[in-house]
């Protein structure tokens, strides 16, 4: 029996987007509100300047959210969701137990489970399309213009 292989880039493309959209559906709530119940939220539990910290994170959710679907600096939102992921496992998450649901509900289980694909994401990489891919591929096509303006001509 033949076995039709997939590439790992469309792997990482389907973590990459799932992850995204979690994110944006967990954050777009929070925007609509104006971000005015994750700031209580946080200021009950302890969280400094919980008004500005309520939208940085709202903003990340969102926005970083929808850079992991276009894949636009993955790695650098990745580390922003995974250290937003370690704070929220410390602080709301670990006291709750392990399981997200049943016995010790609001666990840490789900939390884990996102730094570890957001972790996949940036030892493999990205997967492809991503924007990344394109704004390389552009950097590194030398510039094309008039005849005579290019690099190998002015040097």
């Amino acid at each position: 029996m033949r076995r039709t292989r997939i590439a790992p880039e469309t792997g990482q493309l389907i973590l990459r987007a799932v992850l995204g959209i979690i994110f944006i559906t967990h954050g777009w709530p929070k925007l609509m509100d104006g971000a005015s119940g994750a700031a209580e939220f946080f200021g009950a539990i302890g969280i400094p300047l919980p008004g500005l910290s309520a939208w940085l994170i709202t903003l990340l959710e969102v926005f970083g959210g929808l850079a992991l679907v276009l894949g636009f600096l993955v790695p650098v939102f990745a580390v922003l969701f995974i250290i937003h992921m370690l704070v929220g496992i410390l602080l709301v998450h670990l006291p709750e137990g392990w399981f997200v649901v049943g016995p010790g509900t609001g666990g840490a289980e789900f939390n884990v489970l996102l730094i570890a694909g957001l972790l996949s994401l940036i030892l493999t990489g990205s997967g492809t399309p991503a924007l990344d891919d394109k704004l390389a591929e552009r950097k590194a096509s030398p510039a094309v213009g008039p005849e005579g303006s290019g690099p190998e001509e002015r040097a």
